[in-house]
């Protein structure tokens, strides 16, 4: 499965999680379970730390990485809008997960309240183009509201130049959210950091422990730079059959988070990393960069094929090209190619769309993906790219 981000669970997780439900530890407020909610704070300042955050933010674990966005965008509106939303501009990029449109529409943001920022040759935000269009919308009596940036999109891997646009955030007041659901937890491997400069700037960020963490699917989160932020967005004041427990901790889950009752969600991921180690989850994203170097390479070699760039993160994103070849047979080629691997039934793979051209996926972050892995979907790739060559050879010379 390298079409999509490909899923892994932790046995330690699993067993967590028989624990959690067995137990069956309701932990919306502290009052209830107090070790196991003392258990997850612990787990979100950790996640707060290795983001570059500052000691007084925090977060929430969620179902997923859609529903971190909803409560992300809630806090934006929250802190920074006034008036009409309407009248409020948040800014993103073609690329930016679909995640964050819905989550505007759920909050009462209408369509028109997103705006497209340019992207540069790399799949990143154009920092000249958000500027102007900041400016622009100032000028015509509009509010820009919130700039999101993406540290590993979802299509190919970019990562938007989040130094620069925390920098526009700040200085045009703007609420700046970062959505690291796939690639934010390289920020444990050096090369990570290096790629991640400004992501510890961010008001907001989206991490899916589900991806680069391996746990099992329904582990989200959200963090935020300023901890009371988030009792601001969710909390309401008229609970009084909670009235016995209210006073016992005013950041309880259910004050933070858009959920009342929740499962316990910290043990899945404390109890793999207290066994392990982070050394163990640091080492085993590193592979996973390698993995996609080495698969940038091997399609390099294949004729016919063309690889755009070499892979920002763990994403490997390529095309049918041959010469003379027009964008539309190109795209047809590659549809093709990515059809044909997929009915093999040995691999799967996706494409998507950059501008005008269809291009093929190929994504690496499965806990158990190997270089032999890779060896059979570049085998895979290579057969149909040849026979779609010999396809067409064979076309042209009936037509001859």
């Amino acid at each position: 499965m390298f079409g999509f981000i490909p899923g892994s669970s932790l046995l330690l997780s699993a067993v967590a999680d028989l624990i959690s439900s067995v137990v069956n530890s309701y932990t919306g407020v502290s009052f209830v379970a107090p070790a196991m909610v003392a258990l997850e704070r612990d787990v979100l300042r950790w996640l707060c730390e290795v983001m570059g955050m500052p000691a007084g933010a925090g977060g929430i674990l969620t179902s997923g990485g859609s529903m971190a966005t909803l409560s992300a965008l809630l806090c934006a509106r929250t802190e920074r809008l006034k008036g009409d939303p309407a009248n409020a501009r948040i800014y993103l990029t073609a690329h930016t997960h679909y995640c964050v449109a819905k989550a505007a529409r759920i909050i009462g943001f209408p369509p028109g309240a997103l705006r497209s920022i340019a992207v540069d040759a790399a799949q990143r935000m154009d920092v000249a183009a958000l500027r102007a269009a900041v400016q622009e919308d100032r000028s015509n009596g509009l509010q820009p509201l919130c700039v999101v940036g993406t540290a590993g999109t979802t299509s190919t891997g970019a990562i938007d130049p989040l130094d620069e646009l925390a920098a526009i955030a700040r200085e045009q007041d703007l609420w700046f959210h970062v959505d690291a659901a796939y690639g934010g937890f390289f920020q444990l491997t050096a090369r990570g950091r290096a790629r991640f400069g400004g992501i510890g700037q961010a008001d907001s960020i989206v991490l899916d422990p589900h991806k680069g963490l391996f746990l099992p699917f329904g582990t989200g989160s959200l963090l935020v730079r300023e901890r009371d932020v988030l009792r601001r967005a969710h909390s309401a004041s008229d609970k009084a059959y909670l009235r016995d427990v209210a006073d016992e901790d005013e950041n309880d889950f259910a004050d933070t988070s858009p959920e009342l009752t929740r499962p316990n969600r910290g043990l899945r991921m404390w109890l793999p990393l207290q066994v392990h180690g982070v050394a163990a989850f640091r080492d085993m994203l590193d592979d996973k960069l390698d993995l996609a170097e080495y698969a940038c390479a091997r399609l390099s070699g294949i004729p016919g094929i063309e690889v755009l760039e070499a892979p920002q993160l763990s994403i490997v994103v390529f095309r049918c090209l041959g010469a003379g070849v027009s964008v539309t047979d190109a795209n047809l080629a590659t549809d093709s190619l990515v059809q044909r691997v997929n009915s093999g039934g040995v691999a799967f793979l996706s494409s998507t769309r950059l501008g005008q051209r269809v291009v093929a996926r190929l994504a690496v972050l499965n806990l158990l993906t190997t270089a032999e892995d890779i060896d059979t979907v570049i085998g895979q790739i290579a057969a149909a790219s040849s026979a779609r060559y010999n396809a067409a050879c064979q076309a042209r010379s009936a037509s001859a």
